[in-house]
């Protein structure tokens, strides 16, 4: 990991999480109801990146890249897929973060002391 891949990495975590927080609005209103096209583009986006960041070891499913725009998923059906390329992000930081002193930062390939980046600590901290 360094630097470009930690700011890739949070930026699409943030992207997840808005993704999740809007789509699970729409889930309690219409779960079955299709994602429309538009918002299916920028989600496929986000999740081609996932996948190119996270690699094979972290991708919630290896049989899923993104969703066929072809056939539209429901909302609750792009809502679980979110959410577990949310889990296995933060499965991925927890993999990737140490404790240095009493922050949390992130395990860089450098080891110059001006590169520490600090994070939050893993949410499961048995890792």
């Amino acid at each position: 990991m360094d630097r470009a891949d930690v700011d890739l990495f949070e930026k699409l975590v943030a992207q997840l999480n808005g993704f999740y927080q809007e789509l699970s609005i729409l889930v309690k209103k219409s779960q079955n109801d299709a994602v429309n096209l538009f918002k299916l583009k920028f989600i496929n986006g986000v999740l081609r990146q996932c996948n190119d960041l996270l690699g094979e070891n972290y991708r919630p499913f290896p049989d899923f890249e993104v969703f066929s725009s072809d056939d539209l998923p429901s909302n609750s059906d792009v809502t679980f897929i979110i959410s577990q390329y949310i889990e296995c992000a933060e499965k991925f930081r927890a993999d990737n973060i140490k404790q240095a002193g009493i922050w949390w930062i992130w395990d860089l390939d450098e080891d110059d002391d001006d590169d520490k980046i600090r994070t939050a600590p893993p949410k499961k901290l048995g890792r």
